[in-house]
């Protein structure tokens, strides 16, 4: 198909997101390949977060809400993580009825819902009406793995100090695991949603479609494969950072931060190559004041240039005068465009919470990281970016789980100056590569799309 070609629609999706940007984000680009290969796309999230959001003028994916129960102000309003996520099991399966039927009656039906794995009560409502239900998984197919094998009872919890091997997977220590299956007591309610409620119907689903590419897990999605109708459609970046199918498709589109894109910008314009330190913890992530300091410091006795995002939130817990005291080197800023920073010719390293949109984004740019893991999935995708990809470092935390300065700061002079570093960054270009192809035309994940687009005509 001709890059910017007018397709005429021959089906129609609703796109349903968890109201996470983590999760709105991968599942965003999605609805984009689909609209690019002829399908219509509606892209669905709760009233809640649609009121956060900035939303890009070249975004041309149309926009439904459904509701959580806390219209006004979302999980922030709720009495508790528990209470939020009952009320919208209670209310969201409701009132996404009553769009599918509105859609329905307006002239422009509802084919199929490919619905966030977090949400798995779309698929009764797929049912109810005799569509197709998908299942979009935005974890890693290793994460994903570990979730299936807890919700089965195949991994036996809680975990002892002994090595874990699942089929298809690398040995894991069990701190390697995700927060909620080493650290039972940790977070209850997500473990609820994200093991036991995320895999309870999977089985049923007509397609699992999961933000990962082959190359990059070959055995698990093999494993996985065998159990479920699944495709790797990753990784979910703006096309142009990738295989340039899709014209002007430069940025997400939706965020709930608006980002300093020109001060990030002009000053990284100023920096030599491969000379900046970039630090971001993503759109959740809140560090302890003690670890945050650690880190101010590491970064002002590395003698790097950093360029270092802290949300508004989070402003109160850097060090007394620290900006001042750094501002030869350093830039500090409420929120960048994470995809041009790294992107930059003047990179170097990304100090990441390892979530995995920020862990497919490093990687499909060819950037090092630092891993430096808070919760959730976090831990796991850190494994992966340290012993599997071989293109960053742990930094490791103390008994306290603190990661402490001078771990920090060895581990980006061993990336920007050491023998370590020259392989990492020989690898990082390699997975940039192989991330490229697997969404090029004919690519691994282009093939996938494109068969499930043709799964999806041929049921219309």
């Amino acid at each position: 198909m001709e890059i910017g070609k007018k397709v005429s629609h021959t089906a129609h999706c609703l796109v349903l997101s968890y109201p996470a940007q983590g999760h709105l984000n991968p599942m965003l680009q999605f609805s984009k390949r689909l609209d690019h290969k002829g399908v219509k796309v509606t892209l669905v999230t709760t009233l809640s977060m649609f009121k956060t959001i900035h939303r890009a003028s070249s975004s041309s994916i149309a926009l439904e809400t459904i509701s959580d129960g806390y219209d006004e102000g979302g999980m922030a309003n709720a009495e508790s993580i528990q209470a939020y996520l009952d009320r919208f099991w209670q209310v969201g399966p409701q009132t996404l009825i009553e769009l599918v039927e509105k859609m329905n009656v307006s002239g422009c039906p509802v084919d199929c819902i490919v619905y966030d794995s977090f949400l798995p009560w779309a698929l009764d409502v797929a049912r109810k009406f005799g569509m197709l239900g998908v299942v979009f998984l935005t974890q890693s197919c290793a994460v994903d793995s570990i979730c299936y094998h807890a919700q089965k009872g195949l991994l036996k919890l809680p975990l002892t100090g002994n090595e874990v091997s699942l089929p298809g997977l690398p040995p894991f220590q069990p701190q390697d695991m995700p927060s909620f299956i080493y650290d039972l007591e940790s977070y209850p309610a997500f473990f609820d949603m994200v093991v036991t409620g995320q895999f309870a119907t999977i089985d049923k689903a007509d397609f699992v479609l999961c933000n990962t590419f082959y190359e990059l897990e070959k055995e698990v999605v093999d494993w996985l494969a065998k159990l479920w109708p699944l495709k790797t459609i990753g990784p979910t970046l703006p096309s142009m950072y990738l295989d340039k199918q899709l014209e002007d498709d430069k940025v997400y589109g939706f965020s709930i931060f608006e980002p300093n894109s020109e001060a990030c910008m002009k000053w990284l314009n100023d920096r030599e190559e491969g000379s900046v330190v970039y630090v971001s913890f993503g759109s959740l992530a809140a560090l302890e004041a003690e670890q945050m300091e650690e880190l101010a410091w590491a970064l002002k006795q590395s003698g790097k240039y950093f360029l270092w995002v802290v949300r508004a939130s989070e402003e109160a817990k850097i060090p007394k005068n620290f900006p001042e005291k750094t501002s030869e080197k350093g830039l500090m800023i409420n929120w960048c465009p994470q995809l041009e920073v790294l992107a930059h010719e003047a990179m170097g390293c990304f100090v990441t919470h390892c979530g995995w949109n920020s862990t497919l984004e490093a990687l499909s740019l060819g950037v090092p990281m630092v891993a430096m893991p808070q919760w959730t999935d976090q831990s796991t995708n850190a494994k992966y970016i340290m012993d599997m990809c071989r293109m960053g470092l742990k930094a490791p935390a103390d008994e306290k789980g603190i990661v402490r300065k001078e771990a920090i700061e060895h581990c980006i002079k061993e990336i920007l100056e050491g023998e370590r570093g020259k392989e990492i960054k020989e690898n990082a270009g390699k997975w940039k590569k192989l991330a490229k192809e697997a969404m090029a035309k004919g690519g691994s994940s282009d093939k996938n799309i494109e068969e499930f687009v043709a799964n999806l005509i041929s049921f219309k």
